[in-house]
């Protein structure tokens, strides 16, 4: 049985396939369109998705998009209606976007796939979320959270997964949204949505929760855990420029905006805290899934792990959009047709491929040699952009399409933030850590979460001492521990630096240049590479080192063994 998945039109669109129930493809199209973000209709990421599967578009049974749009379209024309003639230019984007392309999706899908019509589906936004969290986690039974911005309605829903089921028990709508409320902060801190929130959530490290009373104006909360708007702070529903209004510029005219960051977080944190507390009374399950864009906030995640009465939690590392391609597949194929679930999420090597690489002129070593090699050159400070094997699936880069520098030096940050990322000095970058080695760096370690970099968690004086580059602000570091069954020479690569530096971390952080998507293939690493601060390059058994002094573009590099 074969089924592809598909999300866009709103933000990270991506494909995935689903082959007898197991997830076997997924990319998101930024990785191939070199457009962060990017919301069109997902054409290089279905081909990389069925190339990596290895499958032909006749082969399949089923494609099933993530949401409903006239679902979508309706609730559009309502809220337009409903705040008219404020919401008209509202009004005109969202029949322009809908008649442009949004109503047109099973057209779209027929023609590039070239299938009968009657094979498209479509499942509601939160039930890809929630079948992207339960059906690859390892529990049978389980209560689901979903929390986003918007899909069609609805805003959060929740319910319980059992066996091959999903039941949905409750929901939130539109305009009350946790992810809206937080993204109208992201906005008028002067990020991009859906783009900056993380950000935010970097800034909350530097401040302090003075501003709480204040944001409590804006919601009221219900005993389900559900929020209210209050909408005369807020434009988002009516407007195409702004997430709020004047009411909140004056609200919060004169603050300091770290200390709202923080504010910010410490309210979002015991929002979520009394949905989740909520769902486990109504539900009676001991375990959670958790998905929606909302879940990638690593913190909130850390206190959903420490403070509910949940034993355990599972969160699908592509929480957003993205994933969302996944959890539609995987919907139909259980809960629709059926089929019994027998498959977990070991990695989320699902993307591209770089292994085979060819490159004249280049350097090559076998794996033993190249990872003593580079755990040399990371141990005299040289960083290095490293890329293996199938590109990840979500937004973690978690070893495969990594940039990797040495822990211990407490300069190391600012360093690679100034020069190679170019990115705000306030943001953290995140340790990965040996499996075996980590409790003794970092306190409380929860394995769902911390494989695949989900939550923070307190670092140890040990870690304050020894990785001082990858333990943020407020004491806590976003880890990844690697185990043994860990597919990629990360693993090696870490065990070779320990033994040089006694330290079983590296600081890890996303292959990428601000504002560009993670590298996917080798051409993108090559070029990322040139354009950066970076010191040596790994694709594979590939290396490239700077040859420094050199003008670019005469002897671009020099090859060391």
């Amino acid at each position: 049985m074969n089924i592809l998945g598909i999300s866009c039109y709103y933000h990270e669109a991506a494909a995935a396939m689903v082959v007898d129930g197991k997830l076997v493809s997924a990319q998101a199209q930024e990785r191939s369109s070199r457009v962060k973000h990017d919301a069109g209709f997902p054409t290089l990421a279905i081909k990389t998705s069925l190339r990596e599967a290895g499958i032909r578009a006749s082969q399949l049974d089923w494609v099933v998009f993530y949401e409903k749009p006239l679902w979508k379209f309706s609730r559009n024309v309502e809220i337009s209606l409903r705040y008219f003639p404020k919401s008209a230019l509202f009004f005109t984007e969202a029949m322009r976007n809908a008649l442009a392309e949004k109503l047109w999706i099973k057209s779209n899908i027929v023609t590039a796939l070239n299938i009968h019509p009657d094979k498209v589906l479509f499942v509601p936004q939160h039930l890809s979320h929630a079948a992207a969290s339960f059906y690859p986690s390892p529990f049978q039974e389980a209560a689901f959270l979903t929390l986003d911005g918007v899909g069609e309605w609805t805003t959060g829903c929740w319910g319980v997964g059992e066996g091959h089921l999903l039941r949905p028990m409750g929901e939130m709508r539109f305009p009350h949204s946790v992810g809206l409320l937080y993204s109208t902060f992201t906005a008028w801190l002067g990020f991009a949505v859906n783009d900056g929130e993380y950000k935010v959530m970097g800034m909350a490290g530097y401040g302090h929760p003075r501003y709480v009373n204040r944001i409590k104006k804006l919601y009221r909360q219900h005993a389900d855990g559900s929020i209210v708007l209050n909408l005369e702070y807020f434009a988002f529903h009516k407007s195409t420029t702004s997430m709020f209004s004047r009411s909140f510029e004056r609200l919060f005219s004169g603050v300091n905006r770290f200390d709202v960051a923080a504010s910010l977080q410490e309210v979002i944190e015991e929002i979520i805290l009394k949905m989740v507390d909520y769902v486990w009374h109504k539900t009676g399950k001991d375990y959670l899934v958790y998905a929606g864009g909302v879940a990638l906030n690593s913190v909130v995640n850390a206190n959903i792990l420490a403070k509910s009465k949940f034993k355990d939690i599972f969160i699908f590392p592509a929480a957003g959009d993205d994933g969302g391609a996944a959890g539609a597949a995987l919907y139909v194929y259980h809960h629709i047709l059926g089929h019994k679930r027998r498959r977990l999420l070991e990695d989320v090597f699902l993307g591209s491929d770089v292994e085979g690489t060819s490159w004249r002129g280049t350097k090559q070593m076998g794996d033993r040699q190249l990872v003593v090699w580079v755990a040399r050159q990371l141990s005299l400070g040289r960083v290095v952009g490293w890329c293996e094997g199938r590109s990840e699936f979500g937004p973690r880069a978690l070893g495969h399409r990594s940039i990797l520098a040495d822990p211990r030096d407490p300069n190391m940050k600012e360093r690679v933030n100034a020069k190679i990322k170019f990115r705000e000095e306030f943001r953290p970058f995140a340790p990965v850590v040996l499996a075996q080695e980590a409790p003794r760096y970092f306190r409380n370690i929860n394995i769902n979460v911390a494989k695949f970099m989900l939550g923070t968690f307190a670092a140890t004086d040990l870690a304050k001492k020894k990785a001082p580059a990858v333990v943020h602000i407020d004491g806590t570091s976003r880890i990844q521990i690697v185990e043994k069954n860990y597919q990629g020479r990360l693993r090696k690569l870490l065990q070779a630096f320990y033994k040089i530096t006694g330290v079983p971390i590296l600081l890890n952080t996303s292959f990428n240049l601000k504002g560009e998507p993670i590298v996917n293939t080798a051409a993108d690493a090559r070029r990322t590479f040139y354009r950066s601060g970076l010191d040596v390059l790994v694709v594979g058994n590939h290396i490239i080192e700077k040859k420094y002094g050199a003008l670019p573009g005469i002897h671009e590099s020099a090859i060391y063994s």
